[in-house]
This record gives C-alpha cells, sequence and structure tokens, in this order.
C-alpha cells in the first residue's frame, strides 16, 4: 500500500503537508513535520512499545492501541522476536500497527520496529548462522556481508527495519559471557568482519535496507573480572587505537544508521550518560548522522545501577543530553518523567528537538511514509528457504578451526576419518543435542524455549548422514553439560571400546538462562570444560580407541589436557541450525577446514588478558605457567600444506600520505584442495609510546587446488593502518622502520621484510 492509506491523502495534492511529498528534500520533510508536534508527540518518538503490549492472545488490540499509542510512538520491539508469531502473523501485526498510527494518530507517523539479528534474524523459522565468534573464525568479510543480506530480507519480509547487531566489542577476557557475540580480540579484524556485516544488512539504501546498530559503545569487551556490564578499565589511548576502532570503520565506511550505548562506565561515567562518547567523538569526531538508541533499561540503570541519578526524571536528562535519542525497550524514563523536566526547563525543548529530528530522517530514510506496510503472503516465501540453508551450511564449513590432528598410526594425522569405518562411537552432552548448537539470540536459545524454531541438524544426526551404510554408529551421552554425576560413563566407555574411532562432543550451552553457561550475563571464573566433560573425555581416551573431540562453545577454553592428549581437536563454536552437516563435512573429509581463531586460547585462567597483540613488556612467564596462549589469534590447521614465498615489498621508503605494498605468494604443496587464510602483520620497531608486539593488517582467504600457486597483494594506508595516538594524544604517523610479518597464524611467521615511514 502506498501513501494512499494516510489519513491526509484525501487532500488535493496543492493541500498536502510537505512532511508526506515524497518529492521534497528529507531535512525539508523533516523539520515540516517537527514543526507541527507537540511536545507530548515529539517525546512519544523518543520511546518504545513491547509487542506484548499491544496483544491479547497473539493478536494486536487496538483497544491496548489507543491507549498506549494516542501519541504515536517511535519503535516497536520485536514483534516477532518477542512472541510466538510466525513469519506471516508478524507481518500482518506489522501491518495492522502501522494502520492504526497511520489512520489514528493525529500526525499519522508510521512506526520503526526493531528486532534481534546477530546469529540470524531471532524469529520463528529465520535462518540460523553460526554466532559471530564462528562468523569472526571464517576471516570471510564477503560472507558475512552475504549472511547479513539474508538477515536483511527475512527482517525486512516481516515489516521491521531496525536489526540491534552488529557487536562491535573487541574481546579481551574469555570469562565474558558475551564473547560468543563478538568478532573476537583484534580491532582490524573487528572492523573488517563488522564493515562487511553493516553493509549486508543496510543494503545499498534504507529503502530496501534494515538500520545495522553498532553496540556495545564502547569498551564493552573488556570489562572488570569479565563479567558484564562492570567497570572498564581502559586508558585513552588504548580505548581509541583499539576499542574505537572498529566502530570508527563501521560509521565512515559503512555508514552504519544507528549506534547503542554499553551498559558499563569508564572511570566511573556511566557511557550511558557519556556527553564525550555519545556525542562529541562519534558526532562530533566522526560526523555520525544516525540515531544512538539506548540498551534495553539503561537509561534507568543511571539510576538503579549506577546510582548517578536520584530520579527517572535526573536520569532521562543525564541521557538525552549525553545524546540517547530512542529508549528501549519500553517507555520509562523517556515518558512522563522526560516530559515533566522539559516543562520545567530542567532540559532545553530543542535538546528534545534535535533528537526527534535524527529519529524522523530515519524514518523517511526508510521510506515508512510511502511504504508502511509489507505483503504476509511474501513473508513466509524467504524463510528456512534451501538457498539460505547452504548459506548457513557454507557459513558452518567456514567457521570451523582444526585445532590439533595428530595419529600415532596415520602419518597424516586421525582426521579425516573414512565414510567406511566399521564403527564410530558418537558421544557426549552436545552429540545427539540441536540446542547446544545455537547462540545466544538464536530465538530458541534467547527465549529458553524447549523446541527449536528452525530444523536443525544435530552432529549425531550429521555423522549418520555421512558414512557408509555398513558403519555402525553408537551413540552415548555420556554427561549433561553441568552437574557431576557420571551414571553415563560406563554406557560411553563400552561404545567407545567396541568402535574404531570416538567423536566426543563436548562444551558449553549458551543462553541467558540459569542453565546455561555462555551468552549475556553467563560469565565464568574458570574456563574448563563445564561438569564433568574432561572427565568423560578422559575416560573414553582410556579405552585406547583413537579420539576426536568436537567442540562447541562460545568462548575459549582452557583445554590443556585435551590439546596435550588428544590426537584431533576441532573448534565448531556455535554453528547453527547446519552445524551438524558441517561438522560432518570436516569429520570425514568432504570439507577442508580453514577456519582460523579469531581469540587466543589461555593456557589458564589466570592468564587473562591474553591477546596477541600485547605490547613486548607483557610477555614475561610466570612461575609455572608461559605467558604465551594454548593456540595464538590466527591458528588453524588443514588437511593440505601451505608454503610462503618470494615476499616483495615497494616501496622501501614511504611518506606518510603514502601507501605500501605487499605481495607474496601462496602454494597449496599438499595434494587436496583448500583454503589458506594468509595474515599480514606489522610492527612499529620504535615508537614514542609502548606499542603492541604485532598487528593485523591484512587478510585473506584463498582456494588452492593441489600445486596451484596464487599471488596475493595488500596495499598498507600509512595513515590509515599505521597511525597511533601519540604521547600528547595526537593521532600521528612517527617515522622510523616497519617489520612486516606474512604467516599462517600469529605465531606461524613464514615470511618477514620491513619498509620505512620518511
Amino acid at each position: 500500500m502506498q501513501a494512499g492509506g494516510h489519513r491526509f491523502s484525501g487532500r488535493p495534492a496543492s493541500e498536502k503537508p510537505v512532511y508526506l511529498d515524497a518529492t521534497l528534500p528529507v531535512e525539508a520533510r523533516v523539520e515540516d513535520l517537527l514543526s507541527r508536534m507537540t511536545l507530548e508527540e515529539k517525546i512519544a518518538q523518543l520511546g518504545s512499545i513491547w509487542i506484548r503490549s499491544l496483544l491479547v492472545d497473539g493478536r494486536f488490540s487496538p483497544e491496548k492501541a489507543r491507549e498506549l499509542l494516542k501519541n504515536g510512538i517511535g519503535q516497536i520491539t520485536r514483534i516477532a522476536g518477542a512472541s510466538t508469531l510466525g513469519p506471516r502473523e508478524a507481518a500482518e501485526v506489522a501491518n495492522e500497527i502501522q494502520r492504526f498510527l497511520i489512520q489514528n494518530t493525529r500526525l499519522g507517523i508510521p512506526a520503526i520496529v526493531h528486532e534481534e539479528c546477530l546469529s540470524g534474524y531471532m524469529a520463528m523459522s529465520a535462518t540460523i548462522f553460526p554466532q559471530a565468534i564462528g562468523m569472526a573464525s571464517t576471516w570471510d568479510p564477503e560472507l558475512v556481508e552475504g549472511i547479513a543480506a539474508v538477515i536483511r530480507e527475512q527482517v525486512r519480509a516481516t515489516g521491521a527495519h531496525h536489526g540491534l547487531a552488529p557487536v562491535l566489542d573487541v574481546a579481551r577476557d574469555p570469562r565474558w559471557g558475551r564473547v560468543e557475540e563478538t568478532f573476537g580480540e583484534d580491532p582490524y579484524l573487528v572492523s573488517r568482519m563488522g564493515v562487511a556485516y553493516v553493509r549486508g544488512l543496510q543494503g545499498e539504501n534504507f529503502e530496501t535496507g534494515v538500520i545495522a546498530t553498532l553496540k556495545h559503545f564502547a569498551g564493552h569487551g573488556f570489562s572488570e573480572g569479565g563479567r558484564n556490564c562492570a567497570p572498564v578499565h581502559v586508558a585513552p589511548r588504548e580505548f581509541r587505537d583499539t576499542f574505537l576502532r572498529p566502530f570508527k570503520a563501521a560509521v565512515e565506511e559503512a555508514k552504519a544508521g544507528s549506534v547503542m550505548n554499553a551498559y558499563h562506565d569508564i572511570d566511573g561515567i556511566p557511557c550511558a550518560a557519556s556527553r564525550e562518547l555519545l556525542t562529541d567523538i562519534l558526532r562530533g569526531e566522526w560526523g555520525f548522522r544516525g540515531v544512538v538508541v539506548s540498551d534495553y533499561g539503561t537509561i534507568e540503570m543511571l539510576r538503579t545501577y549506577h546510582y548517578v541519578a536520584a530520579s527517572k526524571k535526573e536520569a532521562a536528562k543525564m541521557a538525552i543530553e549525553a545524546g540517547i535519542d530512542v529508549e528501549l525497550p519500553d517507555i520509562d524514563c523517556y515518558g512522563e518523567p522526560l516530559l515533566e523536566a522539559v516543562k520545567e526547563g530542567l532540559v532545553a525543548e530543542a535538546t528534545v528537538d534535535e533528537a526527534v529530528r535524527r529519529h524522523l530522517r530515519a524514518k523517511f530514510s526508510l521510506g515508512l511514509f510511502e511504504n508502511p506496510y509489507v505483503d504476509p503472503d511474501r513473508a513466509t516465501s524467504v524463510f528456512d528457504t534451501g538457498e539460505y540453508r547452504e548459506v548457513a551450511l557454507r557459513a558452518a564449513r567456514e567457521s570451523i578451526v582444526l585445532l590439533k590432528n595428530e595419529s600415532n598410526e596415520n602419518e597424516g594425522g586421525l582426521l579425516p576419518i573414512s565414510k567406511s569405518v566399521k564403527s564410530i562411537a558418537v558421544i557426549g552432552p552436545s552429540a545427539a543435542s540441536t540446542r547446544n548448537l545455537l547462540g545466544d539470540y538464536s530465538y530458541t536459545a534467547h527465549l529458553a524455549r524447549d523446541e527449536d524454531s528452525v530444523r536443525v541438524v544435530s552432529v549425531l544426526e550429521g555423522i549418520k548422514n555421512k558414512v557408509s551404510p555398513g558403519t555402525v554408529v553408537r551413540y552415548a551421552m555420556g554427561c549433561d553439560i553441568t552437574g557431576t554425576s557420571t551414571a553415563g560413563f560406563e554406557e560411553a566407555v563400552k561404545a567407545a571400546r567396541e568402535s574404531d574411532v570416538a567423536v566426543v562432543v563436548v562444551g558449553e550451552k549458551s543462553g541467558l538462562s540459569a542453565s546455561d553457561t555462555t551468552g549475556e550475563g553467563r560469565d565464568r571464573a574458570e574456563l574448563g570444560l563445564p561438569g564433568v566433560q574432561e572427565d568423560l573425555v578422559r575416560a573414553v581416551c582410556a579405552t585406547g580407541t583413537p579420539v576426536v573431540v568436537v567442540l562447541v562453545n562460545g568462548r575459549p577454553l582452557t583445554i590443556g589436557w585435551l590439546a596435550g592428549n588428544v590426537p584431533a581437536i576441532l573448534e565448531a563454536w556455535l554453528p547453527g541450525e547446519e552445524g551438524g552437516n558441517a561438522i560432518a563435512d570436516v569429520l570425514f573429509g568432504d570439507y577442508n577446514p580453514a577456519g582460523r581463531l579469531p581469540v587466543s586460547f589461555p593456557r589458564d585462567a589466570g592468564q587473562i588478558p591474553v591477546y596477541y597483540n600485547r605490547r613486548p613488556s607483557s610477555w614475561r612467564d610466570y612461575v609455572f605457567t608461559s605467558s604465551k596462549p594454548l593456540f595464538p589469534f590466527g591458528h588453524g590447521l588443514s588437511y593440505t600444506r601451505f608454503e610462503y614465498e618470494n615476499l616483495q615489498i615497494s616501496p622501501d621508503k614511504v611518506g606518510p600520505a603514502g601507501e605500501v605494498i605487499i605481495s607474496f605468494d601462496v602454494v597449496n604443496a599438499g595434494d587436496r584442495r583448500g583454503d589458506e587464510v594468509a595474515q599480514v602483520y606489522v610492527r612499529d620497531v620504535v615508537a614514542s609510546v609502548a606499542r603492541p608486539v604485532k598487528e593485523l593488517k591484512g587478510f585473506k582467504r584463498v582456494t588452492l587446488e593441489p600445486g596451484e600457486r596464487r599471488t596475493l597483494t595488500f596495499s598498507i594506508s600509512v595513515m590509515d593502518d599505521l597511525a597511533f595516538h601519540d604521547k600528547d594524544m595526537n593521532l600521528a604517523v612517527e617515522p622510523g622502520a616497519f617489520e612486516v610479518m606474512v604467516g599462517s597464524s600469529s605465531e606461524d611467521i613464514r615470511l618477514r621484510g620491513g619498509f620505512e615511514v620518511v
């Protein structure tokens, strides 16, 4: 339905309000509409309403709408993601809400519907991709952009327009339960994945795209003790050079339309009340013109959590003056408290106007005034399609990291397993589970549902799909994810002893409930396998049967015993709906693994933080433990072998406005087709402040046939890639020598060279 559904459409064209004239510039329409609004209508545009507040028995309630939406509304919270509505039903409800707003409010302003979409659209029947940490393990930005494009189509089909993703927190503490939601520990990798995700979600324009939300602004991934929402202790230089860098890239390169503040405080200033962060840096320095939305409940937390506000009114004043435009997920401080603050002169109406102006600009850019409705018949056609399952399968395959592959009997390693193996034992609490393959912001996990929202393939099913008809598959759960019972060990040991190989699937359970071990709010002080899972692996290994461990988890774990005693280990993360098939493809050699770690694996929780790009003074060993990680950033093995040759760096001297071209050859020296992830690191040899021992500045995932050679070329911009904040906190490029390191991981360096900035 076009604008003909609008309450003003019956007037002659000459009398049509400026804000309804699609031929006029957006800014003119915004200013015209703003000039017509009462204070109450303005403030309504800064609020949101939970979908459940507008439903009765799963159906839209006009009676509730007349009560809650009489002045209009800024956003509707999660029509599909916080209900049991399917795609078609969600689209119908979205249409009913828009129709009510257009026909039954004075100015007829449509609402923005926002949804969660971290590892896929968080809705019934939507495609579930690998959790973000798995996406990062692909080191494949083009794939991530394609994933986000699928999400865009599904979100838009149900009448939603605003996605609360991606997470651009640089994760430096694996105790934090939300590491799984991030793209890892390196600001460059997070930037590249984040920019790709934003471009895929937003598309070519907002009229057909979904507004991406960068979160959590900023520094949320390095909290005190690894606890969610705890204070962040990070100095201004590191804050800018590391934790702000991905956000800056997504704002400046991908033109992200929205930013969400973080829950924590930095040096006593909550992010939700930081004008320096939300206005001076974001808008003043970077030129951001989009909408800043609050993380759920964060404005009220200024009063109840940080204790910097004495009332909701004061919290509203602090937040809106800092730069938060819209309160999510429900009207609280930006309702009556903000209205009173303006009437009492505590908040200038001009401050409210600026926030409303930004939100209206987003609505016009989305085309909501011309096209507020969607076709419910189309909604179901873009959900759970074979095409999108293929994308999910590809993503899961590419995300799997082969951590270790050895064998006393097979020179090439225990993996891949022959499909005609006589018998195989499939063991562990995540072997037959579908729920455990999903990240915390999947529909099933987030809402703690018993049944999956879409068909999910377990590891056991994937293995059964792959082996020959003559292979005997024996299954034993062995134990739970948590708990101390070993009652199932006997069955597991028997299955292993009677089989030629045992695949043990262990790890974590992601979600937000008390039974989950990873995810939002599920922070851990220790990082071993939960419960008695390691004991289960030990018992299976004691049978003498060759063992492959498959890890299904959300964060890097301390798996030192496994690394020393198990011949083959796969890191599958939280691989999504096609996880079982993808894991089986790798186990049996139909897919050659090429995932690379986006985070370092600590040897012990006492090492934390243990990221690869620490400064030189941070590498002293402990009395009994190395300071190096168990598995380094960028690590990942293959079933074939790659060689690096012919490093060329030009020029050898370059000015601050120039660029350095780095090229080298990668050769598949093995006998299998496979992917290699070539990584380029740079070190500033001498600087005015202590700098990291190495920093990732380029990477490329390439597919090579046996014997094939590929020349890879990278461009390093001196100003963009080598600048840092100097001792006077000026962003600068200093003259001097730079070392170039090329390899297959941050520790597996194959080629070295250098250049000089003059």
